[in-house]
Parts: C-alpha cells; sequence; structure tokens
C-alpha cells in the first residue's frame, strides 16, 4: 500500500527536511561547556519549553492512530488521563526541585544522592527507557507508504534515524529546542486540516458518533481492567522519564519549569481531541479492516485530502514523530555516553562520548524494531521492564518518603528490572497468543512493581533504625 504524493508534496517534505538542518547547525560545531551542551545553558524561557515538551511527549502519533482507530475513545482514558494525572503530579513535586538540582541528568543525580555506581548502573536501563525504536519505527512505515515499491520499511527507518543523528550530533539541546518549536506548530496545524476535511467527506461529530460501532464508543475500549491498569501504571514512566527531567533542568527557573507542565497538559488535551476524532473518522471512512491499522491516518489524508495539504499533513506527522525522535536519540546518548562510558573511557570528552553514543541508540533502536515491530508493543514492552526498578530510587532524590538506603537502590534497579523480565519472557513463551504478554494472567508490570514496593519498606525500615 502506498500514497499518490504529488510533486508539490513532496517539496513540502524537502523544504522541511532543509529547514531542520539549518535550525540545527546555524549555530554551528563549536567548543561549549556540558551545561550548554546538554541543557542549553538552563535558560530556557517558557514558550520554549511548552514547545519542547508538548512536541517530545506526543511523538507516538501513529501509535494514537492505531489505538483510537482499533478501541476508539478508550484513548482518552488509556492514553490520556494517566499521562495528565501524573504530569500534574510531576509539576508539583518534582519539576521545581528538579531544576535547582546541580545534576545534569537522571543517573548523575543518583550518584550524587546514593552512590557513583548506583548511577552508573542506573544508566543502562535509562537508556533503554528512551530507545528512539518506537519513532523509527513509525517513520519508517511512514515513508514505506509515502515511497512505495518493494524496499522494506526498516530500510527508510534507518535512514531516517542516520538523519536525525546527523543534525542533532551537531547542534546538542539547542538544535532539539529550535526544531521543537517549528514542529509543535505544525502537528497542530495539521490535525486541524485533516479534521475540517473529514468533516466535509463524512458530516459532522453527531453523524460521526451515531454511525460508529458500540466498542468505538465504549471507555473501556473492550480491554480488561487490568490491563487499563496497566497503562495508568506505564503512566508513571512521566517520574522515570530523562526529557522530563532534561526540560525542567534546563528551564530558566523553578516557575517556569512548573508552569510549563501545566500549560502543557492543556496543548495534550487539545491536541488529544484531534488525534482521537481523527481516528474515529478514519474507521468510519475506511470502514474496518485496515491492514495495517498503524497507518490509519496516513491513508484518510491520501483519500481526503488535495494536493499540498496533504503534503502539510504528512509534515505534521513527521514533525510529531522527529521531535520525539530527536529528544531521545539526544538523551539516550548522554546517558549513555556521559552517565556510563565516561567511567571506562575518563580522557575522552564527555560530548564526543554523548555524539558518539547517539549514534549506537539509532543502532540499538534499529535492531529493537526488527524484535517488536509495533509501536504499542515497543512503549508496553520498555515500560514494563524498566520503570518499576527505576521508580523509588528516582523519586527517593526528591521526596522524603521515598528515599531508601543506597545499598538497596541497586536491588530495585536490577532485581525489579529482571523480575519483569523474567515474567515477559514467561508470558511470550508460554501464552504466545496473549496481547498483554501475561503469564497466568498477570502483566508484567506488577511483578517488578510488587518487590520494587517490598524493597521500598524493607529500605524505609533499615532507614529508621539507622535514624
Amino acid at each position: 500500500m502506498s500514497s499518490q504524493f504529488s510533486l508539490i508534496d513532496w517539496s513540502f517534505v524537502a523544504i522541511y527536511f532543509i529547514f531542520l538542518i539549518w535550525l540545527s547547525w546555524k549555530k554551528g560545531w563549536k567548543a561549549e561547556s556540558e551545561e550548554d551542551f546538554l541543557l542549553s545553558g538552563r535558560k530556557v524561557t517558557l514558550p520554549a519549553f511548552i514547545a519542547t515538551l508538548v512536541s517530545t511527549w506526543y511523538g507516538g502519533i501513529l501509535g494514537i492512530g492505531e489505538w483510537s482507530y482499533q478501541f476508539g475513545i478508550s484513548q482518552w482514558l488509556i492514553l490520556g488521563i494517566p499521562f495528565y494525572v501524573f504530569s500534574a503530579l510531576f509539576a508539583v513535586f518534582l519539576a521545581g526541585k528538579i531544576r535547582l538540582n546541580k545534576a545534569l541528568t537522571i543517573p548523575e543525580a543518583i550518584a550524587n544522592y546514593y552512590s557513583k555506581r548506583a548511577g552508573r548502573i542506573s544508566a543502562l536501563p535509562i537508556f533503554i527507557l528512551v530507545s528512539p525504536a518506537p519513532y523509527i519505527l513509525m517513520l519508517g512505515l511512514l515513508f514505506q507508504f509515502l515511497i512505495g515499491g518493494d524496499a522494506p520499511f526498516l530500510l527508510y527507518a534507518s535512514l531516517v534515524a542516520l538523519f536525525s543523528v546527523l543534525y542533532i550530533t551537531i547542534g546538542g539541546f539547542g538544535a532539539v529546542l529550535r526544531t521543537d518549536i517549528l514542529q509543535v506548530i505544525l502537528m497542530f496545524s495539521g490535525f486541524i486540516i485533516l479534521l475540517i476535511f473529514a468533516v466535509q467527506e463524512f458530516g459532522g461529530f453527531g453523524t460521526l458518533l451515531a454511525d460508529l460501532p458500540a466498542g468505538h464508543l465504549d471507555i473501556t475500549g473492550g480491554n480488561s481492567w487490568q490491563y487499563i491498569l496497566v497503562w495508568f501504571f506505564i503512566a508513571l514512566w512521566t517520574f522515570v522519564d530523562p526529557s522530563f527531567h532534561q526540560r525542567a533542568a534546563a528551564a530558566e527557573s523553578p516557575q517556569t519549569a512548573r508552569k510549563g507542565v501545566f500549560y502543557s497538559i492543556a496543548f495534550w488535551m487539545g491536541f488529544d481531541f484531534l488525534t482521537c476524532f481523527a481516528g474515529l473518522y478514519a474507521f468510519a471512512i475506511l470502514g474496518p479492516g485496515l491492514e495495517q491499522p498503524v497507518l490509519a491516518y496516513p491513508i484518510l489524508a491520501d483519500q481526503i485530502l488535495p494536493i499540498g495539504f496533504k503534503g502539510l499533513f504528512f509534515l505534521s506527522l513527521l514533525a510529531t514523530i522527529m521531535s520525539t525522535l530527536d529528544s531521545y536519540l539526544f538523551i539516550s546518548g548522554q546517558t549513555l555516553g556521559r552517565d556510563y562510558l565516561l567511567k571506562y573511557f575518563p580522557r575522552a570528552n564527555p560530548n564526543m562520548l554523548t555524539r558518539v553514543s547517539i549514534l549506537i541508540s539509532a543502532v540499538l533502536g534499529i535492531l529493537l524494531i526488527i524484535v517488536y515491530p509495533s509501536v504499542i508493543d515497543l512503549w508496553y514492552v520498555i515500560g514494563s521492564i524498566f520503570i518499576p526498578g527505576l521508580l523509588v530510587p528516582v523519586l527517593g532524590i526528591y521526596l522524603k518518603p521515598f528515599r531508601i538506603p543506597a545499598s538497596f537502590v541497586l536491588y530495585s534497579i536490577i532485581g525489579c528490572t529482571a523480575v519483569s523480565l523474567i515474567w515477559l519472557i514467561l508470558g511470550t513463551v508460554f501464552t504466545p497468543d496473549d496481547y498483554t504478554y501475561a503469564f497466568y494472567g498477570v502483566e508484567p508490570f506488577y511483578p517488578g512493581l510488587f518487590v520494587a514496593i517490598i524493597l521500598w519498606f524493607t529500605g524505609r525500615a533499615v532507614s529508621n533504625r539507622i535514624e
């Protein structure tokens, strides 16, 4: 399946890529401090903060389309509300404190508060947690759809991933900020255009809702409450997500960090409205049974948008995905290079190690999409395995009730991750047809979280005795 893309549409794409290079390279490759390279000098203003957080945290646009096309309005319950709630809690309890912390990254904060070994070990799960794999996958599928032919999506995915490596290794976090401001404008305008034409094609929202099957109007989407609850726990990702921490640390003040998160939540709510109804219109206009539901938005746009507008909409998809791809590539690169490899290459320039590690991250992301060629699966698997072990150590840095002895941090990071991973493998082997990888009906997130809670209680008891 491929699109009918005109020369005008392709010209928009070409201009977009050229403009990205100009935005990211205009300051050139120069000697700079780590704080400048990693956090843009901690001078990010409120508008820039909102633009980069909104665009970065919403990169899984094709996965959102896959969900809303298949399960309707449950997108809001499962992929929306949990993240609004935990983002608000992040703003209230963590954002200001992270800005005041001297650490440049999460592993550095763990190393400073607990131990250097704990910080170094934490870099490995964080490196995978911010893997760009889901976004590389989406870009590969999107360009395969646009170009057509027999070339595998993996080829397109690799080329676009390497393009992102090219422009962010030069400009650092400043390049990410400058490109995100452009991308957040494109992502909103593209979906507004798509909805306008969808209403003209099919009818207004009342007509749409009356025509949809009952399942698409079911807030659960037909999923079990245990499965839904897992996604609420996965939304805890917000607390340990390095992109949240990086932006809070880069804000010009603690107030900017807190306000920026709340404003971002409002923008996410608005964009969720656009994406949810776009997915519902895709189901209504295209009908059930799409061979690749992950391409619901591109197929709908290809069918109803005229020349020129089609190119603009595909730019919005590219912008939404690439804003997260470049951020996650950058963060995973700095995590592996600066926070892990620097211990073994102490004479190396930390910024250079970050640049080399960005390429390593891209290659690992390409390998991951071979194993899990589904956006939702990648989110689910990565979140289920790595969040439980990181949650208590990260929260403990900033919130006293979660503080545990340094030795327990290693147990949490290694032990909880191992338990969730083993449970996932068992679920995959013994229940291969189970979409959620549950073993004995239990999702892999829960055993890891259970071990984390036990370690937290035990660690608190030990701390209290010492005090």
